[in-house]
């Protein structure tokens, strides 16, 4: 007898609790019922599938919303489990993997995590936009379009956050990422996960992670999207992509191209990036993914134009390739299996051509200092100096180099098992081979090769469909550190169930705890007082005779608790979170006398002018707002706000032992940190007070967004701690010396047909002048304009 297909599976309530009688249609592409039931008093269905193809499922029930799930391959001659969650007006039905390694309801999850969709950044350019928007987190770049950007969440430095593609790590060795070359081409979600995961993702996951997932074909016949822009600034962008879902096979290729001058001469910058993304249904239970992504971007580095008044002639080039394949297999309906392969390549140089500046002669001629021109520098703290700073110095060899190529390879293999309908165990483990070499003109080249293995063990569950938890700890053994636990545990309750008719619902009540872990960067390893040593025969027995050993893990340790409400029927949802981070055994370099003063015995340091440690430790603190609200049928508002109270709590650096004092002008007895923030004061770049707003207005035809980021006071240095007479006399005081800036935007679309787009966005609205890094100014008032075209995919009809 002929073997008939089915789908089947339950319905859930976005807290996982059964709903019964829920109404269930199984549609084919063009949206045509094809077969419905009633589900049963315990939430489960079954439905025929008449032939093989792509069918989407349709499911009500009252006071829900209708939920249609994205189209999936459905076979005639197996059968198919795919369990549904129902909709509600409160925006909890959205799904995540980050915090638990599973696909998990929001509304089940107490770990802080915002999902963005590429529908709500249609128009931006670059990756670091939407992340202005979400809360505890802090953008920070080294003037414009290209320039060096670096995200901070709740208080944590730019390189403590890791950054995932598609599942693969995309952070440098020891951490950094550049935000500034990560377009949105072909990113189809954005989550953020702001706490520690290291139990889940290893090192370098020590204050948040940040995963990007590519956009997926869904369309039976191919469809093509082209879009064209250009603006101010001598600005263009395009962008062309393909994409469909054929029987088994979903596909998505991507290409799109950004090109400006931005404001500043030699700043220039150009963006090229692919995204391809293709998926195999092999069998009921078992599917194929693979991703790819190249990007290869170049441009000015103009310097701090701010502090020399002279645009310097360097430039960078970055090419990176980001590899991922997947296999997902259901072996029972309670036991799932993956096996993930990413592959990672990171090519980076920075070029400076020629020396740049004013000539500053000594009495026989020969050229002393290159100087800026002069300038007036004024923090916004009210104070300023002026003068002419050291630009480069003559004993520099141009033209200069410096290149760093990075390589990751892993594989992770991943098991999970539903014990029942409220208890899930996950193991994984996962091996890392890391390896990178950095080189400059006239210094020897930096080798790393690291062999990293990591175990995690984990248990999530429910308690009566009213509290979730999440409990588990990565085991790690690193090439450089060795061995380290990071430990997790999430804790939810709902005092109130989301949903119903009552103004007050969803009062849900979450706390979590984490501890994370970083690796040292390449140049930090290779900076280290071990490595130093050993460079030398003479020096290397000094290792052994003073016991000096590798460079420690960076580690953290992070609570929050918090309480999120809903209102006016679901319409209205409000966040409130308390946090506090411990960041400790943080690296940073050292002078031979601060080596000395920090512990290690004067007779271990011959020839060492200083060297990398783990001596540097921090808190951050504070408290994060977020409100969602619907404001009628067309209207949508969202804003947040977090108060941030972060100290450097300890530091050996040289700035920390020994201030530095302008005396040159009358705030002379003002200690400043020259290259780094003094002990009790607040970290570099970091603002107490920041937040964000957005409005978006749609109708059938028009969609209107006014958005904004509003950032305070923060603490920074203008790194000039000598002048061409040897003295200090261009420093300025280390608090508030960035100043506060509000950044709006607008975008608009118009649809011209259902084809063809009209669409325009101005950034930085009232072309307010400012800086983000003290020296580097942003963008003033720009604007692009553009057009996007769709042909095929639905409405394309074969003849």
């Amino acid at each position: 007898m002929e073997m008939r297909g089915t789908v089947y599976g339950v319905i859930k309530d976005p807290l996982g609790a059964l709903v019964a009688n829920a109404k269930v249609e199984l549609l084919n592409n063009k949206h045509v019922v094809v077969a419905e039931t009633i589900a049963g008093p315990d939430g489960s269905f079954r439905l025929s599938v008449p032939t093989s193809g792509r069918y989407g499922l349709r499911s009500s029930a009252t006071t829900f919303a209708p939920t249609l799930t994205p189209s999936l391959f459905l076979s005639a001659k197996e059968s198919t489990k795919f369990d549904i969650t129902l909709s509600t007006p409160t925006l909890t039905q959205q799904v995540t993997v980050l915090a638990t390694g599973t696909p998990t309801p929001l509304a089940q999850i107490a770990a802080p995590i915002t999902v963005l969709t590429s529908s709500q950044f249609p128009h931006a350019n670059d990756i670091q936009e939407p992340l202005r928007y979400v809360p505890g987190a802090q953008v920070t770049q080294t003037g414009q379009a290209g320039g060096t950007t670096g995200l901070s969440l709740r208080g944590g430095a730019t390189n403590t956050s890791k950054v995932l593609i598609d599942g693969v790590p995309v952070n440098d060795i020891g951490g950094a990422t550049e935000f500034a070359n990560i377009a949105t081409t072909g990113i189809g979600r954005l989550e953020v996960l702001r706490a520690p995961n290291s139990a889940l993702y290893g090192s370098d996951a020590l204050a948040g992670v940040v995963q990007l997932t590519s956009k997926r074909g869904t369309t039976p016949l191919p469809q093509l999207d082209y879009s064209a822009e250009g603006g101010n600034f001598s600005s263009y962008r395009q962008e062309a992509a393909l994409s469909g879902a054929a029987h088994a096979l979903d596909y998505f290729a991507d290409f799109g191209r950004q090109d400006t001058h931005n404001s500043i001469p030699g700043n220039a910058f150009h963006n090229a990036t692919f995204a391809g993304n293709a998926g195999y249904q092999l069998n009921a239970t078992t599917d194929v993914r693979f991703t790819y992504r190249h990007l290869a971007a170049s441009g000015g580095k103009p310097n701090a134009y701010l502090l020399y008044g002279i645009a310097d002639a360097a430039g960078s080039k970055e090419q990176d390739q980001v590899v991922s394949g997947v296999l997902n297999q259901q072996t029972t309906p309670r036991w799932h299996n993956l096996l993930r392969y990413g592959s990672l390549r990171l090519n980076y140089e920075y070029s400076d051509y020629a020396p740049t500046g004013i000539p500053l002669l000594n009495s026989n001629g020969t050229v002393k200092y290159y100087l800026g021109a002069p300038v007036t520098i004024r923090g916004a703290n009210g104070y300023s100096v002026s003068g002419q700073a050291i630009f480069q110095r003559p004993t520099t060899t141009f033209p200069n180099f410096s290149t760093n190529h990075t390589s990751r390879d892993f594989v992770y293999a991943q098991s999970d098992f539903r014990l029942d309908a409220h208890t899930l165990f996950l193991g994984g483990f996962k091996y890392e081979a890391e390896r990178g070499s950095s080189a400059s003109t006239g210094s020897p080249t930096g080798y790393a090769d690291r062999g990293n293995y990591s175990y995690v063990m984990e248990v999530q569950g429910d308690i009566r469909n009213r509290a979730y938890y999440t409990v588990g700890t990565g085991l790690e053994k690193n090439g450089v550190y060795g061995f380290a636990a990071t430990p997790r545990a999430s804790l939810g309750y709902y005092l109130v169930r989301p949903g119903g008719d009552a103004f007050l619902s969803g009062t849900k009540l979450h706390a979590n705890f984490a501890k994370g872990i970083k690796e040292p960067s390449l140049y930090q390893q290779n900076n280290s007082l071990l490595a130093l040593l050993a460079a030398s025969a003479a020096t290397s027995p000094l290792i052994t005779q003073f016991n000096i050993g590798t460079v420690g893990p960076e580690t953290s340790r992070s609570y929050d608790g918090g309480l999120d409400q809903e209102f006016a029927r679901g319409r209205v949802r409000l966040g409130l979170t308390y946090f506090h981070n411990e960041y400790g055994n943080t690296l940073e370099f050292l002078s031979q006398t601060a080596l000395i003063s920090f512990g290690v015995p004067a007779a271990a340091l011959p020839n060492v002018s200083g060297a990398y440690v783990n001596s540097l430790s921090y808190r951050a603190q504070g408290l994060e707002t977020e409100i969602e609200a619907k404001l009628g049928k067309h209207l949508l508002a969202r804003g947040g706000y977090t108060l941030l109270d972060a100290k450097v709590q300890n530091s050996f650096a040289s700035s920390a032992l020994k201030p530095v004092f302008n005396t040159a002008y009358n705030f002379g007895a003002i200690p400043i940190g020259a290259s780094g923030p003094l002990k009790n004061n607040r970290p570099f770049r970091r603002a107490r007070n920041s937040g964000y707003f957005g409005l978006q207005y749609t109708q059938s035809r028009f969609t209107a967004a006014l958005n904004g980021t509003l950032v305070g006071y923060r603490d920074d240095s203008d790194f000039l701690s000598t002048d061409p007479n040897g003295k200090t006399s261009l420093l300025l005081p280390n608090q508030n010396l960035d100043g506060r800036y509000q950044r709006l935007e607008f975008t608009g679309d118009y649809h011209v047909t259902h084809r063809l787009t009209a669409y325009a966005e101005i950034q930085n609205l009232l072309s307010e002048r400012y800086s983000e890094a003290f020296g580097y100014p942003a963008l003033p008032l720009n604007f692009r304009a553009g057009f996007r075209v769709s042909i095929g995919g639905e409405s394309w009809k074969l003849k």
